[in-house]
């Protein structure tokens, strides 16, 4: 994926963006301020400390809850914020989720550039194709999906949701 660095004071050090870890080394609900030293494609995004949930793959979707900042691969009817894992973060790990900026994330094969955002029946990736309520807000493609190689594409985000509404 992509190198991000802390940029913030104060939050040198501690867990690598793209890493995962077994204690939290971190605040949950922490957000920091990174960018990407490998590309200056993806410039400085925001991120999440979050807890992981079984079979979350670096690109996944997710939806989480700030009460205990617990994850949800991202699924049909889902409802609250939403945010990109930048590590395969499994339950019981700790890592860092992008929610703002332009982001790589699991996409369907048939995923078009600049396309909108719908959470699918394959938890944890998205699709173009519209699905009344499954709309994730606030993102927005910024590539095709790059198969069968990856799976993944760009995205544009910007602390997006999903509220389960009915309009598309």
């Amino acid at each position: 994926m992509s190198n991000f660095k802390k940029v913030q004071p104060g939050l040198i050090g501690g867990q690598a963006i793209s890493d995962t870890s077994t204690t939290a080394k971190h605040p949950l609900g922490t957000i920091v301020q990174a960018k990407d030293l490998a590309s200056t494609d993806y410039g400085v995004g925001e991120f999440i400390y979050l807890k992981g949930v079984a079979s979350t793959a670096a690109g996944s979707w997710v939806t989480y809850n700030a009460d205990d900042y617990s994850t949800a691969l991202l699924a049909a009817n889902a409802i609250g914020p939403v945010a990109v894992a930048m590590s395969a973060n499994v339950a019981s790990q700790y890592g860092w989720y992008q929610i703002e900026g332009k982001a790589v994330g699991k996409a369907l094969a048939s995923y078009a550039d600049n396309g909108l955002v719908y959470a699918t029946a394959t938890a944890g990736s998205i699709d173009d194709a519209v699905v009344a309520g499954d709309r994730v807000k606030l993102a927005k493609g910024a590539s095709a999906v790059d198969t069968p190689s990856t799976g993944l594409a760009e995205f544009e985000i910007h602390r997006p949701f999903m509220d389960d509404a009915s309009a598309a």
